[in-house]
């Protein structure tokens, strides 16, 4: 169960979170997602902006519709084989995307305040809402103890599971496209850790995701690669090709 969880959470990780990518380069890795190495990203800085159109919660249909294991049978990531159960099974959940401004004291807050009427909001996701929400999507709500999102830093975040095991994320990495006014394309890689076991287990995480708005609701084509780390002992063999590979279709329908 625990390896199960471990792949379903981070192959939807995005969701619960910039620099700006060369243009093209992530809506052509979604066309051809054969990758034999990581994206050209820049440091992460501050938290992932997404276009104003998504702001709301939203009602997620997510569906995975393909999982390639590029190195097996030689290296097969804990979790891949037990995640076929989930092939072309829609999971439902729900995500919020929220406005904030950077105040003069550099601090994010809700834009809710008149005086702050003059500066433009950020869209961000609700990283600790999302990532609550997924989890429980795929583990059941006895699970997931909390989630909690560092508050000197949007890239850190702590789930908390029971049986004193955590789960830290650590987004290292990012960048966005624009390729129109109705569609963006953003990709993180965070590096995971997965506490409480006898031996820690890491790696990285890579989720590059299409969006496209559609009037009121929006679709998205997702893909998440799972790369090893150098403490892995198979890392040398894989270096930096990925060694698990998901792609979902994401629907996303406004919630009232």
């Amino acid at each position: 169960m625990l390896r199960v969880f471990w792949s379903c959470f981070l192959v939807l990780v995005l969701l619960l979170s910039g620099g700006e990518a060369q243009a093209g380069v992530l809506a052509e890795r979604l066309a051809h997602p054969h990758w034999e190495g990581k994206p050209p990203v820049a440091a992460a800085e501050g938290d992932l902006v997404y276009p104003d159109w998504m702001v709301g919660t939203w009602k997620v249909t997510s569906t995975l519709v393909d999982l390639v294991a590029p190195l097996a049978p030689e290296i097969l990531t804990p979790g891949f084989e037990s995640n076929r159960r989930y092939l072309n099974q829609p999971v439902s959940f729900y995500v919020r995307f929220k406005p904030i401004i950077h105040t003069s004291e550099g601090l994010s807050r809700f834009f809710l305040n008149p005086k702050n009427s003059l500066k433009i909001p950020q869209v961000v996701a609700d990283r600790a809402f999302n990532g609550l929400n997924i989890g429980r999507a795929y583990l059941g709500d006895r699970a997931i103890l909390s989630v909690k999102v560092d508050p000197h830093s949007p890239n850190r975040q702590i789930t908390s599971l029971r049986g004193n095991r955590q789960l830290v994320s650590i987004v290292t990495g990012r960048g966005t496209e624009t390729p129109a006014p109705d569609k963006f394309i953003a990709t993180e890689l965070q590096e995971q850790i997965f506490r409480g076991i006898p031996s820690p287990y890491f790696n990285t995480v890579e989720t590059t995701t299409a969006y496209h708005r559609l009037g009121s609701s929006i679709e998205a084509d997702q893909v998440t690669a799972v790369y090893l780390s150098p403490q892995d002992p198979d890392y040398f063999k894989a270096l930096e090709r990925p060694v698990a590979l998901y792609r979902y279709r994401l629907e996303l329908e406004k919630s009232p």
